[in-house]
């Protein structure tokens, strides 16, 4: 099954402003952002880096759609028209921004910030978790947001030597004929590879090797070396992110733990559930679980007292995304995008449970443990476990 139901639509339903708010970081440093491309083949890098910076006034924010090329993509995976969904797409969010500077000025810290490596879900790209990302920059992590290249992005590209020649890579359904678990299996993998190979690649920029950015005026990787403290080193992401996450663990002893949001664990083989090494933090929303998936889960937490569960309620699958923040009837139709939860709140308990996760298991000295009732489900909006009599599956 695929886990993100799409809607038709009918031309009545286009009408209403549609807009973008995103929430700046809470936490006390300005956040900059950057695009990072490595390698000049599909076994290179692709992700969007957020981290702490010096604040400057007027500072250029960039687009959330990086290129009208997403507005393509997203309508070809929403299985509309691109000849009216893109450009509709390009102009309701083509010019919204994020709320961090462009490039800004790297702050350096002594001790190294702690690293978190991003995995998005399925259709989704590297700007999509805009919003969580900025959050945890703002505490004081670097975020590097993946791109995928295993064919589950919405679109992505990789640059060849050729005087900068782009190659697409499309969206890819399952091909017809094939068992859906065999197809996610092998994405799964290569994109827990790709988590692998962006830990190192910040081992190598650490230990001082040059890692060229190839993209035009990119962004000088060199300013992170001694700034990124690796043995405090985490990985996340959301839907068919969240069990990208999970087998991370599995593949690279250097991640000490894991956040799955509202993980899709549909696409693990059960044999690799008892070599799960590492605790993960299960952050649900009351919408998307099957009890097939929250048995999966439970498997992992019995193992691991470490290991969290916990539900966020009036929350929806996309509540966890940017898409949250997206307002206006039609958009919110399209994208499914809202719970009954405000959707600053979502965001809220998500990163707080999250950072309350993280300096427990990475040992960062903070204040994050004022946040622990939320890893026992006590809360306003949380609770413990996942409730199957809430979920509507």
């Amino acid at each position: 099954a695929d886990p993100v139901p799409l809607p038709r639509l009918s031309c009545g339903d286009m009408g209403g402003e549609q807009s973008l708010a995103l929430p700046p970081g809470k936490g006390p440093h300005r956040v900059g952002c950057a695009d990072v491309m490595v390698g000049h083949t599909r076994q290179g890098l692709f992700f969007r880096l957020f981290y702490p910076c010096q604040p400057l006034d007027g500072a250029e924010r960039p687009l959330w759609i990086p290129r009208y090329e997403y507005c393509t993509g997203l309508a070809d995976v929403l299985g509309y028209s691109r000849r009216w969904c893109a450009p509709l797409l390009s102009i309701a969010f083509g010019s919204c921004r994020v709320p961090v500077s462009w490039k800004g000025s790297f702050k350096p810290c002594s001790g190294g910030y702690p690293l978190v490596i991003f995995s998005h879900g399925l259709r989704a790209f590297r700007t999509v978790y805009s919003s969580i990302c900025t959050e945890l920059a703002s505490w004081g992590f670097v975020v590097a947001a993946l791109e995928h290249r295993d064919c589950s992005a919405a679109t992505t590209y990789f640059c060849t030597a050729e005087a900068g020649q782009e190659q697409w890579i499309p969206y890819q359904q399952v091909p017809q004929g094939q068992k859906e678990f065999y197809f996610r299996n092998k994405q799964v993998h290569w994109r827990a590879d790709e988590c692998t190979r962006a830990l190192q690649l910040f081992r190598d920029v650490s230990g001082g090797k040059p890692v060229p950015n190839v993209l035009p005026q990119g962004f000088d990787l060199s300013v992170l070396k001694d700034n990124v403290d690796l043995a405090k080193a985490a990985v996340m992401g959301h839907s068919f992110g969240g069990v990208t996450a999970v087998l991370a663990l599995v593949k690279e002893p250097g991640f000490r733990c894991a956040v799955a949001l509202d993980a899709w664990m549909f696409p693990l083989e059960n044999v690799l559930y008892p070599e799960v090494p590492k605790p993960v933090l299960f952050i649900n929303t009351e919408k998307f679980q099957t009890p097939e998936s929250i048995a999966k889960m439970k498997r992992l937490s019995s193992r691991n007292s470490q290991t969290k569960i916990i539900t966020v309620l009036g929350s929806v699958h996309q509540s966890q995304s940017d898409f949250a923040f997206l307002t206006g009837k039609l958009i919110n139709r399209i994208f499914n995008a809202r719970g009954t939860l405000d959707p600053y709140k979502c965001l809220d308990i998500t990163s707080r449970a999250a950072l309350a996760f993280l300096q427990r298991h990475l040992a960062v000295r903070e204040e994050f443990d004022r946040w622990d009732s939320l890893l026992e489900g006590i809360g306003d909006s949380v609770v413990p476990e996942a409730p199957f009599h809430l979920s509507n599956l």
